[in-house]
């Protein structure tokens, strides 16, 4: 069917509906874009430079064979180092604990007894019967190590002069945790004590207290297992007071007296 052949009604109306509705040019220039969106505008654009990239080297077996060589001759040698670390600090432990073991103590002295009964008299003429008592210990601490005493000497001070002395014992050996005791009696020619000496003596009386000193020397070698040290020369000094009973006081009774070698 042809245009030309409907009625003028229906023309009007199908022209009516067939129309296009275009939009006034002001509108048509202006776009709305959202608040949250920037509007790009693209253009010839110019191409970015190339980046100079590192080359990626590709290394051959024997690179990686020898960089496996070297790592483990590190690993190994580090795991010597540290065995060889290892045992020299067990064996300073060991050196240690021997030494604490091995290591020789010093002989310990004690006055048991001191005491010049003559002083109880107060006669002027005491000095020349005057006798001096003594009791004297030796002990070996040592728990694996003896003690050799060659001759050992007893000698009485006092104000640092000598007033007397003896031979106390002959050479002997000492086990270990053993304990010697040296008892005695100093008088007649082995003690001399002068008038004057006596007078002073009867002064410190007054005053309650005389005060000596005890030596004894030896020379001593120490005994581990089969092994002798070498010899050492002893000294033990030991302080007593007498009081005016002529007995040693008990401030000085069971004291140990300083050992010294020489």
């Amino acid at each position: 069917m042809e245009y030309s052949s409907f009625p003028a009604i229906y023309k009007q109306r199908f022209c009516s509906s067939q129309t296009l509705k275009i939009p006034p040019p002001h509108r048509r220039e202006k776009k709305m874009w959202p608040e949250n969106r920037i509007p790009i505008h693209s253009g010839p654009t110019t191409a970015a430079p190339p980046q100079d990239r590192p080359m990626k080297r590709h290394h051959t077996a024997r690179y990686y064979a020898h960089r496996v060589k070297e790592s483990l001759t590190t690993q190994i040698s580090k795991l010597i180092c540290a065995v060889f670390l290892f045992l020299l600090f067990l064996i300073g432990i060991i050196t240690f604990i021997l030494w604490l073991s091995l290591r020789p103590h010093r002989p310990r002295f004690h006055v048991i007894d001191f005491s010049i009964p003559e002083l109880a008299g107060g006669g002027e003429g005491g000095f020349q019967n005057a006798q001096i008592v003594y009791n004297v210990t030796a002990r070996n601490a040592n728990q694996n190590i003896g003690v050799y005493y060659d001759s050992m000497q007893l000698t009485v001070y006092y104000q640092d002069q000598s007033i007397g002395g003896s031979p106390l014992s002959n050479p002997f050996y000492q086990e270990p945790k053993k304990t010697a005791v040296f008892a005695g009696t100093l008088g007649g020619a082995a003690l001399t004590v002068t008038g004057q000496r006596w007078q002073q003596f009867m002064a410190d009386k007054a005053r309650g207290e005389v005060v000596f000193r005890l030596e004894v020397a030896s020379t001593i070698r120490f005994k581990i297992s089969s092994w002798d040290s070498k010899r050492h020369k002893m000294h033990a000094n030991c302080p007593v007071g007498v009081g005016p009973d002529g007995l040693i006081l008990p401030s000085y009774k069971d004291r140990r007296c300083p050992v010294y070698f020489s």
